[in-house]
């Protein structure tokens, strides 16, 4: 299957088990699970959940037994993009092409479908069920590694972090510090995840990490370089955020050329990592496709 054929495979099942695992009946409180649903089935590029899955099959395990996993990690990621639009944190208006949930739903509900998703990913993560789901040991390892690249020594730290340091004269390793966390953590936590459900050896699982690690911060990279030189139409979100919040960034620090020539050398040593795999073709186009997103 060639890249595009498996990237859409991956795709379908990641929103179908979005849609799925969601709530199903209607409810007196109906409104939370709207704004639930606006942000979570907005799109997105899905980045981990399709490295979970993915990871999961190329160290021999069956995708569709990661799928719970799957949908708690984004819905994790979805609550993290709420809450970082509210006007408490960065305020903007606009992801994934729309209005920002505080921007529809207002300030309140927004506040409380981020908490509603991290809630709910849980009760994804640990209470779906069947023939087709993980066995209890399995689950609890991957359960651990998601919820811990989740919160303070993972994506809530690295938050802390860039809260903290704006408008501060920042080192390359204090930016990169705060990505490994804010970006990279759970990136790295959708690698691990996928080896993990596999029972796949120690040797895979590190250089899964050692890959993930790598594309988080390219993905980071690429991310600091198209909020100084796109459009909020092409990438579906506002431009200009981190010099108007006055965040030292790779391209402040590097420059474009600069920030670009180092995310090629990462991305180049996150394919040489992915030597101990079989069939690591589709990874390493990912990698590739990543350095060269638009959006």
């Amino acid at each position: 299957m060639n890249f595009d054929r498996r990237m859409q495979a991956h795709l379908d099942l990641t929103e179908h088990a979005l849609r799925a695992y969601l709530p199903k009946e209607r409810l007196a409180q109906q409104r939370i699970v709207e704004a639930m649903e606006y942000s979570l089935l907005a799109g997105g590029k899905r980045v981990r959940p399709v490295l979970m899955l993915e990871f999961c099959r190329v160290s021999g395990g069956e995708e569709r037994l990661v799928l719970p996993l799957a949908a708690a990690l984004e819905m994790i990621h979805t609550y993290s993009l709420i809450h970082d639009d509210l006007p408490c944190m960065d305020n903007d208006d606009l992801r994934r092409g729309r209005p920002t949930s505080h921007r529809v739903f207002g300030e309140a509900m927004a506040t409380l479908a981020g908490d509603a998703l991290l809630n709910y990913a849980a009760e994804t993560a640990l209470g779906a069920d069947g023939p087709d789901y993980l066995d209890p040991a399995l689950r609890l390892r991957a359960v651990c590694e998601l919820f811990g690249a989740a919160g303070v020594y993972g994506m809530i730290g690295g938050q802390v972090l860039d809260m903290e340091r704006e408008n501060r004269a920042l080192s390359l390793d204090q930016v990169l510090e705060t990505h490994r966390l804010k970006t990279g953590a759970l990136i790295c936590a959708a690698a691990r995840i996928g080896v993990i459900c596999a029972g796949a050896s120690d040797e895979l699982l590190e250089a899964a990490t050692e890959y993930a690690q790598k594309i988080g911060l390219v993905f980071q990279i690429v991310d600091d370089v198209l909020d100084c030189s796109g459009s909020a139409q092409q990438l579906g979100k506002q431009t200009g955020s981190d010099a108007r919040s006055g965040k030292t960034t790779f391209v402040t620090l590097l420059g474009e050329q600069g920030a670009m020539e180092r995310a090629r050398e990462l991305t180049d040593e996150a394919k040489q990592a992915l030597a101990p795999f079989d069939d690591a073709s589709f990874l390493c186009e990912f990698a590739d496709r990543l350095l060269v997103r638009q959006r």
